[in-house]
């Protein structure tokens, strides 16, 4: 796909908080115990999470749709734009959800912008851990220059 190149992600990250119903409480009690971590960043969530984590820890978070109205591409959108620097994301691996093709896509741009995803609790405190949650941090973004400009045959 060509050379690589390099975005910052600032000392003071844009994380984006989503979790689905059977993960709400579990996100809480995670946010609970981040949340001076957390106050030191830019937060984002869909709907009823942003909403739950502002009421319970008075969190200042801007709250997209919920996830089927729309949210998780909201999420996804401001990936791909750059404006959104990781992703948290405690789904439901066994609830089958009428919104799984957005959920699909949202990860797949996470992916594709090489942005840091914890999908679980474990993975969140990992992250959140890290010496790297409070420094800049130089990540490679593919060039996809020539994916951009190929010819459709």
């Amino acid at each position: 796909m060509g050379t690589i190149k390099t975005g910052l992600i600032k000392h003071k990250k844009r994380i984006a908080l989503i979790a689905h119903d059977n993960k709400k409480e579990d996100m809480l009690q995670w946010a609970k115990y981040n949340v001076g971590t957390l106050r030191q960043h830019f937060l984002y969530a869909t709907g009823t999470t942003g909403l739950l984590l502002e009421k319970e820890l008075g969190l200042d978070i801007n709250v997209f749709e919920s996830g089927p109205l729309g949210g998780d591409m909201q999420v996804g959108a401001r990936i791909a734009d750059g404006d959104i620097d990781f992703l948290i994301f405690f789904w439901d691996p066994l609830a089958p959800l009428p919104h799984d093709p957005d959920v699909k896509a949202l990860l797949r741009v996470a992916v594709v912008w090489n942005i840091p995803i914890a999908m679980n609790r474990s993975s969140a405190d990992f992250i959140i851990s890290s010496t790297l949650m409070c420094e800049d941090y130089i990540r490679k973004l593919p060039n996809y220059e020539c994916y951009r400009h190929r010819l459709d045959q």
